[in-house]
């Protein structure tokens, strides 16, 4: 899959069957809407392509409003959304920054300077709540009269349920919140992870008998936090069972290293003896996160911590023993 920033690159498709969202988790209704415009693409013969944005326009309204209530809790971070994309066979990706300009522009600017003179659009399918332009003046009706006068085809996909139940992004981050992972796992159509490039720490987690691998969440607020039994794939030629913290870590110093970012911080059960001491910074690692354990806790002291973690690790192997 070809990923661009902005749509103004030699490389992009000069014509294109197109779909437009946040794809914040790209989830089975994201599933069924890519399926659906893959097969468009071919009877055309053009290119698949997802549009999307980032930051999520919420997070923008967040921030010019300053009203942090308003950015939503975000699934995934865009390494994950991108891989997910390219799994479901999109041959084109267009990442638009959503800012001040794009905010403000009226519905019809954005289809004639974006959907057409950008991206060549012939076909282009939306869901049943799509809403474009400023202040969310543009929908589906205005999108399919507009694309009768230009020349492309609209077309809207309806919501998708599993057993009785919408598939969104909104279900998918309220059953991390509330730490439902095989909900979860059935609203994306697989495990909850989490990829990325290992990253150093503090060292702490080694100093007190728990090394980690760190990959950093871009976005302040996670869908899903606490403390999770894991799968870790990436190290060896099998997943590595684990435990994993992901978010602030309110035992630690909020000026340490990492500045009280948000990571997600994993303890292998059984480290790899082939990758050594250090076997591990730089790598890509995937992150499953399969069942909560428990939110995050603040101990009192190091001692109080140690003693967490190592129960953390009991916890886990029990629950992984019991799915053998």
């Amino acid at each position: 899959m070809k990923v661009f920033r902005g749509f103004h690159h030699p490389g992009v498709a000069c014509a294109c069957a197109l779909t437009i969202g946040n794809f914040d988790g790209v989830h089975r209704g994201h599933q069924a809407m890519l399926a659906l415009l893959r097969g468009e693409a071919q009877q055309r013969g053009v290119p698949s392509c997802v549009l999307t944005f980032e930051p999520h326009p919420r997070d923008y309204f967040a921030g010019k409003f300053k009203k942090p209530e308003l950015a939503p809790a975000r699934v995934g971070t865009l390494r994950d959304k991108l891989d997910d994309l390219a799994n479901c066979g999109v041959d084109q990706t267009i990442v638009l920054p959503f800012d001040d300009k794009l905010a403000s522009q009226a519905p019809q600017t954005f289809v004639d300077e974006v959907l057409v003179r950008g991206l060549g659009a012939r076909y282009v399918l939306v869901g049943d709540d799509f809403r474009f332009g400023s202040q969310r003046a543009g929908d589906y009706a205005f999108l399919d009269a507009t694309g009768v006068a230009q020349g492309f085809d609209v077309a809207r996909m309806n919501s998708y349920e599993v057993h009785g139940l919408r598939v969104s992004s909104s279900a998918v981050r309220e059953a991390l919140g509330q730490g439902r992972m095989q909900d979860t796992a059935r609203l994306l159509g697989r495990p909850y992870c989490i990829s990325g490039h290992v990253v150093h720490g503090r060292k702490l987690g080694r100093t007190l008998g728990f090394k980690t691998l760190n990959l950093r969440f871009a976005h302040w607020k996670p869908a899903a936090s606490g403390i999770f039994a894991v799968l870790v794939h990436g190290l060896s030629s099998k997943p590595i069972q684990g435990v994993a913290n992901l978010g602030v870590r309110p035992s630690l110093d909020p000026t340490d290293v990492n500045g009280g970012r948000v990571l997600l911080e994993t303890h292998c059960l059984d480290w790899p003896a082939e990758l050594g001491p250090e076997g591990a910074y730089g790598k890509i690692i995937r992150v499953e996160l399969l069942h909560k354990l428990h939110d995050e806790l603040k101990y009192d002291g190091l001692d109080a911590l140690t003693r967490g973690i190592r129960q953390d690790c009991d916890d886990a192997r029990v629950w992984f023993a019991a799915r053998i």
